[in-house]
């Protein structure tokens, strides 16, 4: 390079160019990024995001919730009947103040509609949920209980001259089996002295001792050889369950 009017030389010092210095990552991040995590195993598939419903299952959903709350009873979307009122009985001891007709509990049917009131419903419910479901899932699902009494004004088993039945007020219902999804169906005379049955009538039998008052089955005498007798009766001294 020249000066103008200059025929010398002149040299141009030239700065070298800076690189950042690159450290060197530390033992314990190379070792971080070395190992795989969670996330780089999720693909579109198995996101952590969840996928968003179609409109069509969110309109099909919500259409659903709101038939079972307007065939609801005693304030649970879960048991589904309808409200009858006051139930009057033949005799003075019977009779029930605000009964309830009660087609399903927890999506479990009963063979028929039967007459109770809300608490008796409300323990039917908490005893299918928590205990019959679980009991039977394997070999069910259960979707149907079998009824062989509800509301009655009657004595106790039938007897001349004794005390009014539960079931004269509606705090009672007796099961007689339990139907599975394949047709099937598990009987309490059939199957309580008889393998695989017998393990789990006695385990849901066990489980409604809490929700119910009373739970009487074939153990207790020959009245209820085929069937669990539950009701709502509560003791000073606890639930009585034979």
């Amino acid at each position: 390079m020249t000066r103008p009017g200059n025929t010398e030389p002149v040299s141009v010092m030239v700065s070298p160019k800076i690189r950042p210095v690159v450290r060197p990552a530390s033992p314990q991040v190379t070792a971080a990024a070395a190992r795989p995590t969670e996330l780089s195993f999720l693909g579109p598939e198995n996101s952590i995001r969840p996928f968003l419903r179609p409109e069509e299952l969110e309109r099909q959903i919500f259409f659903k919730k709101r038939k079972l709350r307007k065939t609801s009873v005693c304030g649970d979307i879960a048991i589904q009947g309808k409200a009858v009122g006051r139930v009057k009985g033949k005799i003075k001891a019977c009779g029930v103040k605000d009964a309830v007709q009660i087609t399903s509990v927890s999506g479990v049917k009963l063979s028929r509609p039967s007459t109770m009131d809300c608490g008796t419903a409300q323990a039917l419910n908490k005893w299918v949920d928590k205990t019959v479901k679980p009991t039977f899932k394997r070999r069910g699902p259960v979707v149907e209980l079998q009824v062989a009494a509800h509301y009655a004004c009657r004595t106790r088993n039938n007897r001349k001259g004794a005390r009014i039945s539960e079931h004269g007020k509606g705090r009672a219902i007796d099961i007689s089996g339990f139907k599975m999804a394949d047709g099937e169906v598990v009987t309490v005379l059939n199957g309580w002295r008889k393998n695989p049955s017998k393990k789990q009538l006695t385990k849901v039998w066990r489980g409604a001792c809490g929700p119910f008052g009373t739970v009487l089955g074939p153990n207790s005498d020959r009245y209820h050889r085929d069937h669990f007798h539950l009701d709502t009766a509560r003791y000073r001294s606890g639930a009585y369950c034979r």
